[in-house]
């Protein structure tokens, strides 16, 4: 595949940026750190954060400024990593660092009051640099900030660019901007069906895993919104969804299926099996090229569908949290820890590199000179409101996929939208 070069480039450029360059100066530790404080992090997939060998790269620096200080990690997945963090804080044991994003440490965990609050981790000068919309979205409306953030990105769809030729697909798609419309997507649609596709797109709905991407197809296509312009409460009996979601039901060649996760959809869409992606990102496509040596076509990332002048994309934040052990020193232990990685531009870059999104602040282009990250860069401005801070978020994301399933199952899709609610 062609993008293999630069991908293997930017793999070794980032595993030496983790390997190398010595000692980073920083401030002397705080005296509370001077005795050895065990901390854990527990890290969810977000790039190469979920890869040992970089994030063990990444810790190794650490432990050198920082010898009192050690830190264990545990790599979780999205498929059960929600539960064995529940379950692991209704056991008394919760890690005391965990990566991931706001609709997690903010509107979840930090809802459920499980976090530490960082306010003072925000009065440095570097995060004061932090792109207003990233700190808002880390900020719970209580005024605490339970996240500090490291990284960001807009999640996109991709599609099998060789099928979309055969079937002379192409001409529904604007290349130059990576974007359609929606009457575009239903012709391709049925050109590829026309080709002898079944399975053109598939709507993945066995659990929460990746709903960022059905959610942001049914939002584009004819102008809908999973929540008010405030974010205050839920808007997913729309007319404007509900028109959308009747569509996806009845086009030939787009399934529901209630038994598929996201994972699962992904690998049908790399191993040649359907025509289109609703779940990728930059990240994903490093990933499942360097994991899929045998993927023979090439992958064209797109913006979703939609009848509006530019699409909405669903961003991604990602950074540490810290969980309220009632233990004071690990708490600034994992405070030093997160201080040591924003507040040092060397560290702070090779975490963002190991993310494979881009940074929450200002740092230039740090993949100038990666073609593939340049690519992806034409979906940031795409990037609609961080909707994941409306209350319930978590309950919400239950309810969309339960209703995508009832859909699937042949439920009626007016009233499968209409029952959407959030348990008692």
């Amino acid at each position: 595949m062609k993008r293999i070069y630069f991908l293997m480039c930017f793999l070794l450029s980032a595993f030496f940026l983790c390997s190398c360059g010595g000692r980073v100066p920083t401030e002397e530790p705080d005296e509370r750190c001077l005795e050895v404080v065990e901390l854990s992090l527990w890290t969810f997939p977000v790039g190469n954060w979920g890869n040992p060998t970089m994030v063990s790269n990444i810790l190794t620096s650490f432990h050198k400024e920082y010898p009192n200080i050690h830190i264990t990690v545990e790599y979780l997945n999205y498929d059960n990593g929600d539960e064995k963090i529940n379950q692991a804080v209704r056991d008394g044991c919760a890690p005391d660092l965990v990566m991931e994003g706001p609709e997690r440490l903010v509107t979840g965990w930090g809802e459920n009051g499980w976090m530490v609050d960082l306010t003072d981790l925000w009065e440095s000068d570097q995060a004061k640099e932090v792109y207003d919309n990233i700190k808002a979205a880390c900020r719970h409306r209580d005024g605490a900030y339970y996240e500090f953030p490291i990284c960001m990105s807009a999640h996109c769809m991709a599609i099998n660019y060789d099928m979309f030729r055969a079937a002379d697909a192409l001409r529904f798609i604007d290349e130059e901007n990576h974007t359609w419309t929606t009457e575009q997507f239903i012709e391709a649609v049925h050109a590829l069906t026309a080709q002898g596709h079944k399975s053109v797109g598939v709507l993945y709905c066995k659990n929460q895993s990746g709903d960022q991407g059905t959610r942001a197809l049914v939002n584009n296509l004819y102008g809908g919104s999973f929540t008010d312009d405030t974010h205050m409460f839920y808007t997913v009996d729309s007319e404007e969804n509900i028109k959308a979601l009747q569509l996806l039901y009845e086009l030939e060649g787009i399934t529901f299926e209630p038994s598929l996760t996201a994972a699962e959809a992904i690998d049908l869409f790399c191993k040649g099996e359907s025509a289109m992606c609703f779940c990728w990102n930059a990240s994903m496509e490093i990933q499942q090229t360097i994991n899929n040596p045998d993927l023979d076509f090439e992958v064209f990332p797109i913006a979703f569908p939609t009848d509006r002048d530019v699409p909405k994309l669903e961003g991604g934040i990602w950074g540490f949290g810290i969980f309220n052990n009632g233990d004071e020193e690990k708490a600034e232990a994992a405070k030093t820890f997160i201080r040591y990685i924003t507040e040092n531009d060397a560290p702070y870059t090779r975490a963002v590199l190991a993310s494979s999104y881009w940074p929450v602040r200002d740092m230039k282009n740090i993949y100038a000179n990666d073609m593939l990250m340049t690519e992806y860069s034409i979906f940031t401005p795409y990037m609609g409101d961080y909707q994941q801070s409306t209350p319930g978020w978590a309950d919400a994301r239950t309810a969309w996929w339960q209703m995508l399933a009832k859909i699937g199952a042949g439920t009626d899709v007016s009233e499968a939208a209409e029952e959407f609610s959030l348990p008692d």
